[in-house]
């Protein structure tokens, strides 16, 4: 099932939070490298939440801000093949 992802900015901890669900307990963490955290499903692996940590400062340091994940973009009710 497709979903939109939902992102927002957590100011005091300087998180970015990229969700294609809510988060819950039972999700697995791992950090993905340059201070960036997955919240895996426990059953299939998917990635199904980003953290991005010190997000504000990580913007700052360069141009250029890359996500160590792949993604398939479409416009939100377009039927794609």
């Amino acid at each position: 099932m497709e979903t939109k992802l939902r992102f927002m900015y957590d100011r005091d901890a300087d998180i970015l939070h990229i969700d294609k669900c809510p988060p819950y307990a039972e999700q697995e963490s791992e950090e993905l490298g340059d201070e960036v955290v997955a919240r895996l499903n426990p059953d299939t692996g998917e990635v199904e939440n980003l953290e991005v940590l010190f997000f504000s400062t990580r913007l700052l340091r360069s141009e250029l801000f890359e996500l160590p994940v792949k993604a398939d973009m479409w416009l939100a009710g377009e039927e794609h093949a």
